[in-house]
């Protein structure tokens, strides 16, 4: 599921940052990793250990070497996380060579040793406004298995053909020795590209990323570019402004994508796999991809997984509730988006422009739909096709491309690995198997809570000044069981929260434009609430 991008730039010792400080402790949410665990992450970041095909390991020296590759990288200012690298080619008859090269963490993370262990126990990297809580190491995940510049690295090094349409025809996969030449940013590849100073295989990333798009759209499918959060402190008061992702930014996602359908494409031809999948009939619905897939039975219904693994699933929290794009109709009204009845939710969020402050504010409610994804693993024989369908995406797709900030993606590289060079996979990785997307939704449902923390306190930092005020709302829910208990959306600013009339007072009127006032705000302390005025 996408996810808000937040981003606060007051002081340290700033009420916000404090209180996000606090938020960390409260959740519990680890501040160091066990001496064992960094143990193992500095002596792996001396000598990595290569997994091979036997069982073995191996050193560096017996990687295939495909330094010569220009690879480059493209990420935030100042990131140091670095999970892929990429050069991008055509060729003679017009069609194109994508080299992608992904982190090769498992190069770096002995099996069943304590930063395994602790691995599986973080499940992802954590996002705070003010800053990242790592999966793995910074000796590991900034430093070396980070595909920074100059400097070689293991890594798994993707090959995927296209043709002049931009259509996959050709996969491989292998471990290679990578060097990446240039540590690049959003902004600057833009800029080059827009200015046609970009050598051809930046501006390729264009060509390629539009005719991505566009085979995207002929699907059905959508990609959902939040725009990123900020919260700014003036006069002694916090302001929200958005940033809207460069094209650029999409591009980028769209090779990213391509991987990962690639890696869902080896993984369903052997057999032996774990996908990215989003199983719920309403969000098929909701973009049109035909008959919703059917329900997969869980044996983690029955607590804790399977000794024998065929198929399992597990969401990483409920789907979306009934209604919700109902609910979400509202929220457009109430930001002043036009949502036409024939117009479909896919073709809506194309036609949105993120630059614009209302149409930002709309596409990170529309997260919320994406609600109800999961992990479907695999061994002996592949799901049916229903079941292994991601909505949004239109086709089985697995995470793949992010091994430094998901744990998943680690076992994906592994699958794919020896799906394509046609070996069974090693012990502990199809040993993993049964219990992983069970340690996934539980890291993703850990995320989800951390990031409706944030969101919750951000909401009060924004309002904190201002109890007692009226508002203008629109109300776009309410309880079945007590209607005079719902939620309202803000006008201005864009704030969605809790309103509460008296219990002996009238339903409050959904879909209704009414005023509210703001009866509570404390960052850290109390959410945002509001009474019906």
């Amino acid at each position: 599921m996408p996810r808000r991008h937040m981003h606060v730039t007051d002081a340290a010792e700033a009420p916000l940052r404090a209180a996000l400080r606090e938020l960390r402790i409260d959740l519990e949410v680890p501040d160091h990793f066990p001496p064992t665990a960094q143990a193992e992450a500095d002596s792996a970041a001396r000598a990595p250990r290569i997994p091979a095909a036997d069982g073995a390991v191996a050193t560096e020296h017996a990687l295939d070497d495909a330094t010569d590759l220009p690879l480059f990288t493209i990420a935030p200012p100042g990131s140091r996380d670095l999970d892929q690298a990429m050069f991008l080619a055509r060729r003679p008859d017009g069609s194109f060579r994508i080299h992608y090269a992904i982190a090769d963490v498992a190069s770096f993370v002995t099996p069943g040793g304590a930063l395994d262990a602790e691995a599986h126990h973080r499940v992802t990297t954590l996002y705070f406004p003010d800053e990242r809580i790592p999966l793995y190491p910074y000796a590991l995940s900034e430093g070396a298995a980070s595909l920074l510049p100059d400097q070689d690295r293991p890594a798994v090094l993707w090959q995927l053909d296209l043709d002049p349409e931009g259509v996959l025809v050709a996969t491989s996969v292998r471990r290679a020795l990578v060097r990446s030449r240039a540590r690049l940013d959003y902004a600057g590849v833009q800029r080059a590209i827009d200015e046609g100073t970009a050598e051809e295989p930046l501006d390729l990333l264009r060509e390629i990323g539009l005719l991505r798009e566009e085979l995207e759209v002929a699907r059905g499918a959508i990609s959902l570019h939040v725009p990123e959060q900020e919260i700014v402190e003036r006069n002694g008061r916090y302001h929200l402004e958005y940033r809207a992702p460069l094209p650029a930014y999409g591009w980028h996602a769209q090779i990213s994508l391509l991987t990962g359908m690639a890696a869902a494409e080896l993984m369903l031809a052997a057999g032996t796999g774990i996908l990215r999948t989003l199983p719920s009939p309403k969000l098929s619905t909701s973009f049109e991809q035909g008959a919703p897939p059917s329900k997969l039975s869980t044996p983690f219904e029955q607590g804790g997984p399977p000794s024998k693994l065929s198929t399992s699933f597990e969401q990483d929290g409920p789907p979306p509730p009934t209604g919700s794009v109902a609910r979400l109709r509202l929220t457009a009204r109430a930001l002043g988006v036009d949502w036409p009845h024939h117009t479909s939710y896919s073709a809506l969020i194309r036609s949105l422009d993120p630059h614009c402050a209302r149409h930002a504010a709309f596409l990170q409610e529309c997260t919320a739909l994406l609600r109800g994804a999961g992990y479907t693993a695999f061994d002996g024989a592949p799901p049916s096709a229903s079941e292994v369908l991601h909505a949004a995406v239109a086709a089985p797709y697995a995470h793949a491309t992010a091994p430094l900030r998901r744990l998943v993606d680690r076992y994906t590289s592994e699958l794919c690995l020896a799906a394509y060079a046609g070996h069974e996979p090693a012990d502990w990785v199809r040993s993993a198997l049964a219990a992983l997307p069970h340690e996934m939704a539980t890291g993703s449902r850990r995320a989800n809570q951390v990031e409706r923390a944030c969101v919750d306190l951000v909401e009060a930092a924004l309002l904190r000044d201002r109890v007692g005020e009226t508002f203008e709302a629109l109300v776009v829910d309410i309880q079945e069981q007590d209607p005079t208990r719902g939620t309202v959306h803000l006008y201005e600013p864009a704030v969605i929260g809790p309103v509460e009339a008296a219990p002996e007072g009238p339903a409050l009127p959904l879909g209704q434009h009414i005023q509210v006032r703001l009866a509570e705000a404390d960052p850290g302390l109390e959410p945002v609430r509001f009474t019906p005025v």
